[in-house]
């Protein structure tokens, strides 16, 4: 297919752009493949180029023989054109629409995409599945490196190195994969050198109404145990939930053949809600029509604070359980790869604090989201405005990123990125002109669409140090305790950075921010100066007597 069969009109003069805390700009509209440009020759203003995929979402109005096509993006953007003439503004509309909703993957913009900058390490080879286990091999001998699902004929959403307990041989390991959901048998997800305590996860197993059983499902799991020692399943559905999917075949352990665990169900809800909730949250905080109190009941319907807690609750009680109880901990939910990856990950914010700087921070989104198998290609299809039927789209990678953002916000001198960092991968889940986060799984993106070959690697971008300066926390100074956030309700807080940044209100409090970053900058080097001169007095004191 070419591009140029989609595009009835390329090209319109004396296009009027509105955008958020900007100034008008008449200018001339061009569509390409992959971009929405408008660029003007009035002196100082800044051109737009949008993506396509960035689209979510297009509303038509006409007045007289003009029209106007307001833009709803997936980073919660709006913006609107007014174009002059209706044949131009339909034209335009029907190719945006044509563009932004593109079914083949190898047709989108990181395919096309050269870099502008020089590649100074390959972000597809900086965490590879070998590399992190040499980590693991230093602090203990007891798991391996596993190949049984190099081909992933095993298990599609896994990546083809996987680590288990060193007594668990690949035989078994083939059959506890037909016992669990999507084959995803038990892995380890993160080991605990302060203790040696593991978090692995995996799919539901697959009891089924007959109550089906799999001894070597509970040798595998029983081999994480130490000598005496409980383990906590964690199941990310609420109890009914997990009785229903055992009536479909699914289901969960049972007490009388998994003695030594115990199992706890916490209710994290699943994508369809998810999404809704994420739509009746932007929907408030673009309505600035009501008063506080109004908005305040609109933000609270739409439950998205309350997805928070309960996210941040199930991690808390997952690293509680490594870090003060002493026990492993198995994770899983139905799949295996939404709520199941967000405990996990932000367990290991709270447990290691190398998931807090930038670069293991990237590496935990490498290991527990791109390689474990989430489906950011169905997730982040749709964002916040699409009217289209629902084919699994939900925001579970921005749900962890919020999360993230709430523990950033309570220890901000603990994390090495800023806000921005978070902000950034929430914009490129969604659109961008790097391949790491399409497809849906690791089979995916290296066997069927060979993304490191044929696109960029979004951290081959980040870790130039021209940008990772952008992301640098100035307040950071490395924590090496376990920390523990509230969960409280006023202890959680509307991500503004995200969700009210295109509306005027925001601006002020991002003005405010700024201007306390100085400020606490300032402190600390007035600090600096007078524990100088208190060593100086102190030297002089001496110095006399």
């Amino acid at each position: 297919m070419e591009f140029a069969e989609l595009i009835k009109t390329p090209r319109v003069d004396g296009v009027v752009l509105h955008r958020p805390f900007l100034p008008l700009v008449e200018g001339t509209l061009c569509l390409t493949g992959h971009h929405l440009i408008l660029s003007s020759r009035q002196d100082n203003t800044e051109e737009l180029w949008l993506l396509h995929a960035d689209i979510d979402f297009i509303e038509k109005r006409f007045v007289g023989s003009s029209g106007t096509i307001i833009v709803k993006c997936k980073d919660l953007r709006i913006i609107q054109l007014d174009i002059p003439g209706m044949e131009e503004c339909l034209n335009i509309a029907s190719s945006i629409e044509a563009l932004s909703t593109l079914d083949s993957v190898s047709l989108m913009y990181p395919f096309f995409y050269r870099p502008m900058f020089e590649v100074i390490e390959d972000g597809w080879n900086l965490f590879l599945p070998e590399e992190s286990f040499k980590d693991l091999e230093s602090m203990t001998d007891e798991w391996r490196l596993s190949e049984v699902n190099r081909d992933f004929s095993i298990c599609p959403s896994y990546p083809p190195l996987v680590v288990v307990p060193k007594d668990t041989d690949d035989d078994t390991l083939l059959k506890v994969a037909s016992f669990r959901h999507g084959g995803r048998f038990p892995v380890l997800s993160y080991y605990h050198k302060k203790n040696g305590m593991v978090m692995m996860r995996a799919g539901q197993p697959l009891i089924g109404p007959n109550g089906r059983r799999c001894k070597e499902d509970e040798k595998l799991i029983n081999a994480t145990l130490r000598a005496g020692k409980r383990g906590y399943i964690i199941d990310t559905r609420a109890t009914a939930v997990a009785q229903q999917a055992k009536a479909r075949g699914g289901g969960f352990e049972q007490e009388a053949n998994y003695p030594q665990w115990r199992r706890i169900h916490k209710t994290i809800e699943r994508y369809s809600v998810l999404q809704d909730s994420l739509i009746k949250l932007v929907e408030a905080c673009n309505d600035q029509s009501h008063s506080m109190d109004r908005w305040l009941s609109k933000l609270e319907a739409s439950n998205w604070l309350s997805h928070i807690k309960e996210i941040l609750t199930t991690a808390c009680l997952a690293a509680q359980c490594i870090d003060r109880e002493g026990a492993t901990v198995l994770v899983h939910g139905t799949e295996g790869t939404d709520s199941t990856l967000q405990v996990t990950s932000l367990a290991q914010i709270l447990l290691d604090p190398s998931c807090r700087t930038i670069r293991g921070f990237q590496a935990l989104v490498e290991r527990e989201w791109l390689q474990a198998g989430h489906p950011f290609q169905h997730r982040c299809a749709q964002s916040a405005y699409s009217s289209g039927k629902l084919h699994g789209e939900a925001p579970i990678f921005l749900l962890f990123l919020d999360c993230t953002w709430q523990i950033l916000r309570q220890f901000p001198c603990s994390f090495e990125f800023n806000e921005n960092f978070l902000v950034l991968l929430f914009e490129h889940a969604y659109a961008t002109q790097f391949g790491t986060f399409l497809g849906n799984s690791a089979a995916e993106r290296s066997a069927t669409l060979k993304l490191p070959q044929k696109t960029v690697s979004l951290w081959s971008w980040v870790n130039r140090p021209q940008e990772m300066e952008g992301f640098v926390n100035p307040l950071y100074e490395p924590n090496s305790l376990v920390i523990w956030p509230s969960v409280a309700p006023q202890s959680l807080q509307l991500w503004e950075g995200v969700f009210l940044r295109w509306n005027r209100s925001s601006k002020c409090l991002d003005e405010a921010y700024e201007e306390m970053v100085h400020i606490i900058e300032y402190n600390k080097e007035l600090q600096k100066k007078v524990n100088s001169l208190r060593r100086q007095l102190a030297q002089l004191e001496t110095e006399e007597i």
